[in-house]
């Protein structure tokens, strides 16, 4: 029995070394590729670790016999395995766009910014009562490099049957839109798009609906005179912060979400592969930069799936509606470049103030914020603060942070809201909180 008791406790203890050794290399490899920033799909940090783990091995095998002398490079050989798994690509490296919809014709504008960008278009409906407005109305989505939602979709056809004249495009990199070199998605650039897009357009003035970080792009679009004298009116829809001193404000958010409540998303994952998990993880904690050498461009859109977005769609649901979250979108339709939208909102947070520039702001403007907002609620009480030229602010009673979301009527709340501001009629809802009224709404948690 002593005998027995000692062979196992000596193998147990070739296993646990044989382990780190393994643990070890895994470790090499990773610190390499974040030295590297993942330099030629990862193979010069394979390579790396490899050429450590055999030359270990041969040092810890040198005095053995010929037969002992392998059994140190099973660890390298484990190791090179897992390892391997992370340099080699499973998805193609060449764009694969989403197909066309169904119900709506895809075009491809070349905009004077040099971005080819998908646009789609949803004529005023003719309706026998209702008043066709004659300024278009430009909507620009979340994301911030993320494809228009079959979601959202159905919300700018709801505002088009209510005489609106709808134009919406994908953002440079983000659905049917053409990608750009990594270090050309900015914010500033994003800016300019806006511009370009509204003076293709050529009707004059546009409105503009701004939802999320499309919110973002037209806060910053209204603290330009020259991007603003384009403008007829603007709605900012619960905004992600619009520069870097907004970015850095810790404070609370909106009632509760359906975070950690709702069911967990179904469907693949990439991040359930070593090399999307590795890549995208270590470029989420700031390890590896957007352009990084691990994974292309185009190969990472092609892998991301909606459900690599994991509880961030459940956040932007109220907490009574986490068992019955409708689906966003397709699998067929949805894309989104994790790497161009982080490069984006590095550009805001490295950004200087944008206060100075927005308090000149004349562009007739609301505000929307959802009652159970995932947003920090300064994020949006700066844009109210800073920007004189808001005339209403609708707090959305029993909806998240994606307001017009198909459940109950919250789509036909918010067209109401959205058309009531543009006809400059009556608002449906108080305006609240007003600009004096910033300090009790943050106090109260509202």
């Amino acid at each position: 029995m002593p005998t027995f008791a000692i062979r196992l406790a000596r193998l147990t203890g070739r296993l646990l070394l044989a382990l780190a050794a393994v643990a070890t290399l895994v470790a090499v490899f990773l610190v390499t590729i974040v030295l590297t920033d993942g330099a030629g799909s990862g193979i010069g940090a394979w390579l790396t670790a490899l050429g450590i783990g055999t030359v270990a091995a041969l040092w810890r095998g040198r005095r053995r016999t010929r037969a002992a002398r392998l059994a140190p490079f099973l660890p390298v050989v484990v190791a090179a395995a897992l390892t391997a798994s992370v340099c080699v690509p499973t998805e193609p490296a060449a764009r694969r766009s989403p197909p066309a919809l169904p119900f709506v014709a895809t075009q491809h504008w070349t905009l004077d910014t040099g971005s080819r960008v998908a646009v789609y278009h949803y004529p005023p409906a003719k309706a026998k009562t209702g008043t066709r407005h004659p300024v278009p109305l430009v909507y620009l989505n979340g994301g911030p490099v993320r494809g228009i939602s079959v979601q959202d979709h159905r919300f700018l056809q709801l505002l088009a049957r209510q005489g609106h004249d709808v134009y919406a495009y994908e953002q440079a990199g983000g659905g049917r839109s053409d990608l750009l070199p990594m270090d050309q998605y900015t914010i500033s650039r994003s800016v300019r798009d806006l511009a370009a897009f509204v003076d293709r357009l050529g009707k004059g003035k546009a409105d503009v609906l701004g939802f999320s970080a499309g919110g973002v792009v037209l806060t910053r679009a209204l603290a330009n005179p020259r991007v603003a004298a384009r403008l007829h009116r603007a709605i900012v829809a619960e905004p992600g912060p619009m520069d870097g001193p907004t970015a850095r404000i810790a404070g609370h958010k909106g009632r509760p979400t359906a975070r950690g409540l709702a069911p967990a998303m179904t469907g693949p994952r990439s991040t359930h592969l070593p090399r999307y998990a590795v890549a995208f993880g270590l470029m989420r904690l700031g390890l590896l930069t957007p352009g990084t050498g691990l994974i292309g461009q185009a190969e990472g859109v092609n892998a991301f799936t909606a459900a690599d977005l994991g509880s961030d769609t459940a956040s932007a649901y109220c907490a009574r509606d986490a068992h019955h979250i409708p689906a966003e979108d397709t699998a067929q339709n949805f894309s989104f470049s994790a790497a161009a939208s982080l490069r984006v909102q590095q550009t805001i947070k490295d950004s200087p103030s944008l206060a100075p520039r927005l308090r000149r702001s004349k562009t007739p403007a609301m505000l929307m914020i959802a009652e159970c907002s995932s947003q920090v609620r300064q994020w949006a009480t700066a844009v109210l603060a800073g920007d004189p030229a808001i005339q209403r602010t609708q707090y959305m009673p029993g909806v998240g942070h994606h307001m017009w979301n198909g459940l109950d009527d919250n789509n036909d709340r918010a067209a109401a809201v959205i058309t009531a501001f543009l006809q400059d009629g009556p608002a449906p809802l108080p305006d609240y909180p007003t600009r004096d009224g910033i300090p009790a709404f943050l106090r109260d948690h509202k």
